[in-house]
Parts: structure tokens; sequence; C-alpha cells
């Protein structure tokens, strides 16, 4: 199963439009994700993240509900367990 999980912008890493980068913090976790599919996020927007990809922006309400979510079913451990 594949699953995007909601992360939000902490710090751009390169705006390169091939190569761009930012850090993304997921419950606590920081991650450095790739932003080309997301180049317009800004620091604290919430970005939907696969595989190490920002595929899309999110509203707030909308992120917070799926880590809610996340979180109940114990998925966000994994993110703490990989750091």
């Amino acid at each position: 199963m594949c699953l995007g999980v909601p992360g939000q912008v902490v710090h751009w890493v390169s705006h390169d439009p091939l190569f761009a980068a930012a850090e993304v913090e997921f419950a606590g976790v920081r991650r450095t994700c790739q932003m080309a599919c997301v180049p317009d996020a800004k620091v604290g927007d919430y970005v939907i993240v696969h595989a190490g990809i920002a595929i899309s922006r999110v509203d707030r309400d909308e992120a917070e509900k799926s880590l809610a979510e996340l979180q109940q079913l114990g998925l966000l451990d994994e993110l703490s367990n990989d750091a």
C-alpha cells in the first residue's frame, strides 16, 4: 500500500527548478524532501509527501485531520523509528 503523509515545510534547502528540496516536519521528525512538484509551497505550508517527494499542497485542517488519524493507527510511530 502506498501512503502519502502530510508534513509542514520548515525550511527550503534549494529552489532549483529540477532539484528543489525542503526540510519537512512530520510529527516532530524532519526529513529533506524533493519539492519540484510543489515549487510554490512556502515555509509553514503543508504538503503531501510520498516516497520522499512532495506531490501536492494541502490545507492545515486537512493535514491535521490526516495526522490525527495516522497517529491513532500508530503509523506515525514508524516515522520516528526510521529517523
